[in-house]
């Protein structure tokens, strides 16, 4: 499909720079099939499901994975997008062409990392020296990689620190929040509990990758970056229970839906996982395990509307954002939110 399907014009005044407070005041459109949009907030979520429907949360936990350092004179930017082994990252790097394999780069708080390979894509393997564990490192010399729609009208703070993290995070390994788990609250929880809405968890780490513009005029021709993701048996199997009982499985973002819908078989249950996935979902894919998405709303021709357009129909999701733009919706990361329902 040509990619411009899935462009639009947002007005910049619209795209959220700090997330409200309390995270679950934000609003939500909700989007039932074909019936009539209607304007919630994130609170309301607990009437808006059954009793038995599942919310599918990742637990994955961004890690301050921007750097800045020098190699020589040279100024040297590197995001780490994915991990390769315990000392061994996968970077893109600003000013790559000042930067050669086998070169120091030597960054902020006394850390080094050699450039070990450059690869296809231009990124390099940044493999770090020193005994401690890299995520100390980070700690120290990093800062939290919010996306560039944000960190190019403001700097990145302390407080990014909390607000680009999730009250399910647990699991060090992204470069990018699972945005859309952003608004849930410990009080949000207690009243999901008591109308007897389940959730679980599982493991995807988002590389900075899903940042990156598709560059190709047709959907054919992108490559998807792969990401890590983990589903264990006991989760695999309570997720297949609760849907074999008329539950729905609700993904709490798109990371959470790519992620089981890579595990799930052609019959449309979830297996354990534990590899990298690139799926890429477009218009015409047929969902296996995913009944429903909260999410946020996505940048014009970018993979991820692409994905709500292979769920809800594209005409569907651009009356969806179009709703949302003449209503003054927040975007992106730090805004608002949708609960997108197609036909069972």
């Amino acid at each position: 499909m040509r990619v411009d399907l899935f462009d639009f014009d947002l007005p910049q005044e619209l795209i959220a720079l700090r997330p409200v407070s309390p995270r679950d005041s934000a609003r939500m459109l909700v989007a039932k099939g074909d019936a009539a949009l209607v304007d919630f907030t994130v609170s309301d979520l607990p009437n808006l499901l059954e009793p038995g429907d599942v919310l599918v949360f990742n637990d994955t936990r961004v890690i301050p994975a921007q750097l800045e350092g020098q190699r020589g004179e040279a100024r040297i930017g590197a995001t780490l997008h994915k991990r390769i082994d315990l000392r061994r990252w996968q970077a893109f790097i600003r000013n790559a062409k000042r930067l050669r394999e086998g070169d120091c780069v030597e960054f902020n708080a006394g850390v080094t990392a050699i450039a070990e390979a450059r690869h296809k894509d231009g990124s390099f393997t940044l493999a770090f020296e020193g005994d401690e564990p890299v995520e100390v490192l980070l700690e120290r010399a990093g800062r939290m990689p919010l996306p560039p729609y944000i960190a190019g009208k403001r700097a990145t703070d302390e407080r990014d620190r909390s607000d680009y993290q999730t009250m399910f995070a647990e699991k060090d390994g992204a470069v990018a929040a699972p945005t859309a788990a952003l608004h849930f609250t410990p009080e949000l929880i207690a009243a999901l509990d008591e109308r007897g809405i389940r959730r679980e968890t599982l493991t995807l780490h988002v590389g900075a990758g899903t940042f990156l513009p598709v560059k190709a005029d047709d959907t054919e021709d992108h490559v998807m970056h792969a990401e890590f993701g983990e589903i264990d048996a006991d989760t695999a199997a309570r997720l297949n229970a609760a849907r074999a009982a008329g539950g729905r499985l609700i993904a709490v973002g798109t990371t959470s839906l790519r992620l089981i819908e890579s595990a799930a078989d052609e019959d449309g249950r979830i297996q354990p996982f534990a590899a990298d996935t690139d799926i890429f979902i477009t218009p015409g894919y047929r969902f296996r395990a995913v009944d429903g998405l909260m999410t946020n709303f996505h940048l014009p021709k970018s993979t991820l509307m692409m994905l709500v357009s292979a769920l809800m129909g594209r005409d569907r999701m651009m009356a969806v954002y179009a709703h949302a733009i003449a209503q003054g919706y927040r975007f992106y990361s730090y805004g608002d939110s949708s609960l997108l329902l197609p036909e069972s």
